[in-house]
């Protein structure tokens, strides 16, 4: 399993469009094979990052999945709430392996 961890920096002025855009993109993760584990949007300290995490069984899977963006048009739609609201400022992604009781080493 591979999970994608993003950091956002988003105009605290835009949530409502931040939250169009996560909610868009929640749907096409899950349908496309992944396992979307939500939004995280400031409560308290900094207002203007948020995170979001997403797992896919295997990095080729996740690979599978970002040949659809700029092609299929319910990718290009959820990208256009970001484009156009101006809700995230720069984004960046880690991509990281998780340790559990019982994984192998």
């Amino acid at each position: 399993m591979i999970t994608c961890h993003v950091r956002y920096e988003i105009d605290p002025e835009q949530i409502e469009a931040f939250e169009r855009f996560a909610r868009r993109w929640i749907e096409l993760v899950n349908r496309h094979g992944g396992v979307h584990h939500g939004y995280f949007l400031p409560a308290e300290g900094a207002s203007d990052i948020a995170y979001a995490l997403f797992s896919f069984p295997s990095l080729a899977d996740y690979e599978r999945y970002r040949e659809l963006f700029g092609v299929d048009p319910d990718f290009i739609a959820a990208d256009r709430i970001r484009d156009e609201s101006g809700c995230v400022r720069r984004y960046e992604r880690t991509f990281l392996r998780p340790v559990t009781e019982g994984s192998s080493e």
